[in-house]
C-alpha cells in the first residue's frame, strides 16, 4: 500500500469517526457548545501521543502504517478548522466566556492528552 493511499484511507476513516463521536456527543450534550469537537481534539491528541511513543520504544511500525495511523486517521479525526469555526461563532454569539473556555480547554486538554498518552506508554514499557 503507497503512502498516499494510506494516508487518503486512514483520512476517510478518521473524517467518519470524527462526525460519529462530534454527532453522538452533541446529541447527549447539547450544541450550545462545541463538546464534540472538544472531545475529538482531546481523544485524538491522547492517540497521537500512545502512537508516537509506541513507535519510538516498541512498534515497529513501517512508514505507511505511521502515516496511515497518524496522518491520515488521527489527519482525519481531529480538526483545527471545526475548532476556529467553533470559537468564531461563541464569540460572534457575544459568549465570550465560552469561547475563551473551549480555546483554553482545547489547547491545554489536547497538550495534557498527548502528554498523557506519552506517559501511558512510558509506565508499560
Amino acid at each position: 500500500m503507497g503512502t498516499v493511499f494510506a494516508i487518503a484511507l486512514g483520512g476517510a476513516l478518521g473524517a467518519v469517526g470524527r462526525y460519529a463521536l462530534s454527532s453522538q456527543v452533541t446529541q447527549w450534550m447539547g450544541a450550545g457548545f462545541p463538546w464534540g469537537i472538544l472531545l475529538v481534539n482531546v481523544v485524538g491528541c491522547f492517540v497521537m501521543g500512545v502512537i508516537v511513543e509506541l513507535s519510538a520504544v516498541s512498534l515497529n511500525l513501517s512508514p505507511e502504517m505511521r502515516a496511515f495511523l497518524t496522518t491520515g486517521i488521527l489527519g482525519g479525526f481531529t480538526t483545527f478548522s471545526a475548532f476556529a469555526l467553533d470559537t468564531a461563532v461563541l464569540v460572534e454569539r457575544g459568549d465570550m466566556a465560552s469561547a475563551a473556555a473551549y480555546v483554553a480547554a482545547s489547547v491545554l486538554g489536547s497538550i495534557a492528552a498527548l502528554f498523557l498518552g506519552l506517559a501511558l506508554v512510558r509506565g508499560l514499557a
